[in-house]
């Protein structure tokens, strides 16, 4: 199996993760919610949209497909950046995230 096959697949599977244990989001990110509403969204945009990210490129079988993921992986990394510098947020568990956004994005462009 291949890495991009591999970054796919794993990115499905954290959507995955997210989807079925919505709450666990709060241990690693600290992100908290009030009410089913707030836990539907983390379901929508941490789980459903991973899971489309990653089934996009299997389901398309393109080259396109695994770049426009490792492009996503990179959009999210400099969003990231230019929180954790505005805002400013340099904890461990936003470093752990950057390099996770980072390394598959780069992979994924340079392949």
């Amino acid at each position: 199996m291949n890495i991009q096959i591999i970054i796919a697949v794993l990115t499905i599977l954290l959507g995955a993760f997210v989807i079925i244990r919505p709450t666990a989001v709060y241990n690693f990110t600290g992100l908290s919610v009030n009410g089913v509403r707030g836990i539907t969204e983390i379901r929508v945009i941490f789980g459903g949209l991973f899971v489309a990210l990653g089934a996009a490129p299997l389901i398309l079988n393109s080259p396109a497909a695994y770049k426009m993921l490792g492009i996503a992986y990179i959009g999210i990394a400099a969003t990231r950046i230019g929180s954790m510098v505005s805002d400013p947020c340099f904890e461990r568990s936003n470093l752990i995230s950057l390099l996770s956004e980072i390394i598959p994005g780069v992979i994924l462009l340079l392949l």
